[in-house]
């Protein structure tokens, strides 16, 4: 059975009974970004977003900093040829939000199940195109849980207080040095990358993590074998990157820890471990790779 990763759980159980009632943005907000059709309520996501003239509008759901930064990174990927970004709109005064609504281009594309070594290639592709972007200034000031998942996976926050999960007990010890260097990269690719049979592949929500892209695609490694019923056979087209293994424990201790903080790991059963297969093809991969 494929499981939902804990950041869906957690918006299905906040919002499964929500999204008959949602609220929809106002006049004044269809106003101010120069919209005037009918609204219509797209599925998905967090349940909290609305189709119009070929516009998304959404709650915000970021520090405006950072959303004036996603437009500046984004409007500068437009129109490549290998993957698809949207870029958010801004109101008709200049603005980048309205009544704490924000906006983008409504691009096609859809979730593929089993689709990871492509996301993972998209990736890549992103990747390749950020190598000389500077390191966002917010980054280092984040203290959300999955801030502090990655800071603790990268030893730059303690242990200590994540210390009695058993898996952390096994993969910090398997830790050793990654060589590649760090960079803006996208940090949840795995249900981000949507796809269009007739166009690139889309890129949406872009996670910043300033990190080795071999981390990235660690995590989608995580997240598939964790989440979406893949096999280990899954690393094999990865295992030429002398880095990834050490990057798939870093991406284990940062779900696991995320998990912890946010209090994903309360909505399971004490039966249910997802990270069981992973973890011990990660201890595998460090030990014997």
């Amino acid at each position: 059975m494929v499981q939902q990763t804990p950041c869906e759980r957690v918006r299905e159980n906040r919002l499964v009974n929500a999204r008959e009632a949602r609220t929809a943005p106002s006049h004044a907000v269809l106003s101010a970004f120069g919209l005037s059709g009918s609204l219509q309520p797209l599925a998905g996501g967090q349940g909290t977003a609305w189709l119009v003239e070929a516009v998304v509008l959404k709650p915000l759901d970021m520090a405006p900093v950072m959303l004036a930064w996603q437009h500046s990174l984004l409007a500068r990927l437009a129109g490549r040829s290998d993957f698809r970004v949207s870029v958010p709109l801004r109101t008709t005064d200049g603005a980048f939000i309205a009544d704490g609504w924000r906006a983008w281009r409504y691009e096609s594309g859809s979730h593929r199940e089993r689709r990871w070594h492509e996301i993972i290639a998209v990736g890549r592709q992103l990747h390749d195109a950020l190598v000389t972007e500077p390191e966002p200034s917010f980054l280092r000031g984040r203290t959300d849980p999955w801030a502090i998942g990655d800071k603790v996976a990268w030893g730059e926050l303690p242990m200590a207080e994540h210390a009695s999960d058993p898996h952390l007990g096994r993969l910090v010890p398997a830790l050793g040095l990654v060589r590649g260097r760090s960079q803006l990269v996208h940090g949840d690719l795995t249900g981000n990358v949507l796809f269009d049979d007739d166009l690139p592949p889309l890129v949406i929500d872009v996670s910043p993590y300033w990190r080795p892209p071999a981390f990235a695609s660690a995590i989608v490694v995580a997240d598939a074998v964790a989440f979406e019923g893949a096999d280990s056979h899954i690393v094999e087209p990865l295992l030429d990157d002398p880095d990834f293994a050490q990057c798939l424990l870093r991406a284990l201790i940062y779900r696991i820890v995320t998990d912890r903080v946010a209090g994903f790991d309360q909505l399971r059963t004490n039966s249910e471990d997802p990270y069981g297969d992973v973890v011990e093809l990660a201890l595998t991969l460090a030990t014997h790779g």
